[in-house]
């Protein structure tokens, strides 16, 4: 790819899940249908994709924005956070928990990165508990 970037949205998100991680998104809110958890093998969330009204999140304009929360190294929020495309996390603790948008804004080698950056963190923590690690497929 000659240097530009690919962007990647909800549905690209949840796909990649199910590729690299054998995860197929839980929808767990009845008034809530457009929102999926993305589980470890082991229960924990690593992921979370919402559609989350703008002004909610502290963002001009009308609407809803799709987003993605993932887990991340606490000594690196603050540096995605002064990024364009990234936020506080919307309903998780702001951290170890980051949201990026969905929009466009940042690019698709990001968001696989904090993907299985999220994916690695909740699984080093099954690790210390003794439990057996199980490699992506």
């Amino acid at each position: 790819m000659s240097g530009s970037k690919v962007q990647i949205y909800r549905q690209d998100v949840l796909t990649f899940a199910s590729e690299q991680y054998g995860t197929e998104p839980e929808c767990l809110w009845a008034s809530y249908p457009d929102y999926a958890v993305l589980r470890h093998w082991n229960g924990k969330w690593y992921g979370v994709v919402m559609d989350v009204p703008r002004e909610k999140l502290g963002l001009s304009g009308k609407g809803c924005v799709d987003v993605l929360n993932v887990k991340c190294e606490p000594e690196l929020i603050g540096a995605f956070r002064q990024r364009d495309g990234f936020l506080p996390a919307y309903h998780m603790n702001r951290s170890h928990w980051l949201t990026v948008l969905l929009d466009g804004t940042v690019d698709r080698e990001t968001i696989v990165s904090l993907l299985d950056m999220s994916y690695d963190l909740i699984e080093k923590g099954t690790k210390k508990r003794g439990r057996p690690r199980r490699e992506p497929k």
